[in-house]
């Protein structure tokens, strides 16, 4: 963990739709991947599945992270549980062999499992697109928050429930009244540790609002529901909202932030952008 030294870095109701299909990539034309592609690409393992890649996700806002955060669709099941939702399955053919893909469009944007594919997620279980994993988020047995560890088990699946009070709940850190987090797995709730895929949640009013006049957010997120994966894309810490004392340090008490060296992303900001993703090991 960092010593806190200065930030060199200056910052710069309806059910959802998913429509079914491929965009093209000539949507990647044009678009550079500049620093963040950089990053990614010290090195080329082999493997399968990695390549260009344009997702959404929070906007950096402040640190040396080259890059936002991905962002994960969800949904809210008749029974209350928060799902992750997993990419369409498809066959494809690369350099003339069957391989499947898990993608599919979403208001105009292909999101893909590639989104993730990056900080080591690439090699996980569930990443394999057609791999026997449920979606649903489960509560990692260890949390930041005081009330996912008085309230909840680890590896029961989060529940709308747990957020009734989500319009005025407040950590010490920032203000209250923007929503109320909580930190789970996603595909990967028979995994140890080492294999968990990382998500941060958050129900928001914020997401509410402004989901009456985003499709996109119309169509990713549900009663408020946001999520993303819960990986730096600077060294691949644990970032978090509203989960470290440090974060009005850094005027990220109300922002995703990673302690580790100061990264600091909005969830409230979601922004189109490319990297290299990292194929997935074969076999």
């Amino acid at each position: 963990m960092s010593e806190h030294l200065p930030d060199k870095y200056p910052t710069d109701s309806s059910r959802r739709r998913f429509v079914r299909g491929v965009v093209g990539s000539a949507a990647l034309a044009g678009i550079g991947s500049a620093s963040a592609a950089m990053v990614d690409t010290l090195t080329t393992p082999p493997g399968i599945g990695g390549g260009p890649t344009l997702y959404r996700g929070a906007e950096r806002i402040g640190g040396p992270a080259p890059r936002s955060v991905p962002q994960i669709p969800v949904r809210v099941d008749d029974e209350g549980y928060v799902v992750g939702v997993w990419p369409d399955l498809q066959e494809v053919e690369q350099d003339g062999i069957p391989v499947t893909i898990a993608e599919m469009e979403i208001e105009g944007f292909t999101y893909s499992s590639t989104w993730f594919q990056y900080c080591g997620i690439q090699s996980t279980p569930g990443m394999i697109p057609d791999a026997d994993k449920e979606n649903y988020f489960h509560y990692t047995r260890t949390s930041n928050y005081d009330w996912q560890t008085e309230e909840t088990e680890g590896g029961d699946r989060l529940h709308i429930d747990h957020f009734d009070d989500y319009e005025t709940w407040a950590e010490p850190i920032g203000r209250g009244g923007l929503g109320k987090g909580a930190q789970a797995r996603w595909r990967s709730e028979d995994e140890d540790s080492r294999d968990a895929i990382p998500v941060q949640v958050i129900r928001s009013p914020i997401v509410e609002e402004r989901a009456q006049e985003d499709e996109w957010l119309a169509a990713t997120t549900d009663e408020g529901f946001i999520a993303f994966l819960n990986q730096c894309t600077h060294f691949c810490c644990v970032p978090g909202w509203k989960t470290y004392r440090d974060a009005p340090q850094f005027n990220a008490e109300d922002m995703i932030y990673c302690q580790c060296h100061q990264s600091v992303y909005d969830p409230f900001s979601i922004v189109t952008e490319t990297f290299i993703a990292l194929p997935r090991p074969e076999g």
